[in-house]
């Protein structure tokens, strides 16, 4: 039987870096339900030294905190757009990163390609009134059509380097744009195009993104909605240099996260073929195979979007639900696995 080893350690193995002990366990979780009635939520984020958590509750047009197990409006009255075929979604704010612990970033999905932003936001304190989306800390930016260049939009995913933000973006479908956010002072001073990923896999779509321990990108390209396990899983260094490429047999990577206590990457996938079947993903390599990696499945879940860790180890999922009709409620929730990245027992 082929030893299992982490993929940031067969990453870091390709690099000639060397590799500590990554071997893994089968884990055991619970799936706890931490708010509901919630419409859409296409993102998620931690708050730095409190710890609250913040969603983007994107059908509802309005990013929440949660505060004692209930959901408290931050941010309110975004604007709205539609994804989808069947079902159609509403969508207004998607990712989020924090800046630094008061300056929240939020990437836009209510508006046109080519109008679309990247918004800053001051976060009100805990208990205070929400502001408006029209509130922001510094002027929005936005990547515009020009010439034979296609305006961008979807700002879904969100990840903040050593160089600034870097965003998905889904508009000129050709290339596949992550994006790059320059910030000073908590504000967006410059905005542009950065790496090609249809160029670099010519898979489409980038969507879900974060940096991996050792400060690499780690990319998910969902694929086509319509075809089966051709979502793929790329590493790029903040220059925007391809450094790996790896197939993954999943269908649509919503979300990736590294666990911050041992540096394993969790994937969920959404599956738009077969949603019941979607779910969250522990992602392994092959050690004697570097150029392939498989996703060990943790739990079923269905239509997960999002995901993040707290800092002590509790992961953090969000699943989009059922878009609402006519009067119904929507049923998207906020789950938590506990521990799922706690230390391991010695």
């Amino acid at each position: 039987m082929k030893t299992i080893i982490g993929l940031t350690c067969v990453l870091m193995a390709s690099l000639g870096i060397a590799i500590p002990n990554c071997t893994f366990g089968q884990d055991k979780v619970e799936v706890k339900t931490v708010v509901e009635r919630l419409n859409n939520p296409c993102g998620v984020a931690i708050q730095p030294t409190t710890g609250h958590v913040f969603v983007s509750d994107s059908g509802a047009l309005r990013v929440i905190r949660i505060v004692d197990g209930k959901a408290e409006p931050v941010i309110t009255g975004f604007p709205k757009d539609t994804y989808g075929k069947g079902p159609i979604y509403d969508i207004g704010p998607l990712g989020l990163v924090f800046i630094d612990k008061d300056t929240l970033a939020v990437g836009g999905g209510g508006k046109p390609d080519g109008e679309e932003m990247l918004r800053v936001y001051k976060i009100p304190a805990a208990g205070a009134a929400p502001i408006d989306a029209s509130q922001m800390h510094g002027d929005p930016k936005v990547l515009p059509a020009n010439g034979d260049v296609i305006g961008e939009g979807n700002f879904y995913g969100l990840a903040k380097g050593t160089q600034g933000i870097f965003v998905t973006c889904n508009g000129d479908d050709q290339k596949g744009w992550i994006s790059l956010a320059k910030i000073t002072d908590g504000k967006i001073t410059n905005f542009e195009r950065k790496i090609a990923t249809k160029e670099a896999t010519k898979v489409d779509a980038p969507v879900a993104i974060t940096v991996s321990p050792e400060g690499f990108l780690a990319v998910s390209q969902m694929g086509e909605i319509t075809l089966a396990g051709d979502s793929l899983l790329t590493f790029y260094n903040e220059k925007g240099e391809k450094l790996e490429n790896f197939k993954t047999d999943l269908f649509d990577i919503t979300g990736l996260a590294y666990g911050p206590k041992r540096g394993r990457l969790f994937a969920t996938d959404f599956r738009w073929l077969d949603t019941d079947q979607g779910g969250l993903y522990k992602i392994i390599a092959i050690k004697d195979n570097f150029e392939k990696c498989k996703p060990q499945k943790i739990v079923s879940l269905k239509k997960p979007t999002a995901l993040a860790f707290h800092p002590n180890g509790d992961l953090y999922i969000t699943l989009a639900g059922d878009p609402p009709e006519g009067t119904g409620k929507p049923n998207g929730k906020l789950v938590m696995i506990q521990g799922l990245d706690a230390e391991p027992k010695k």
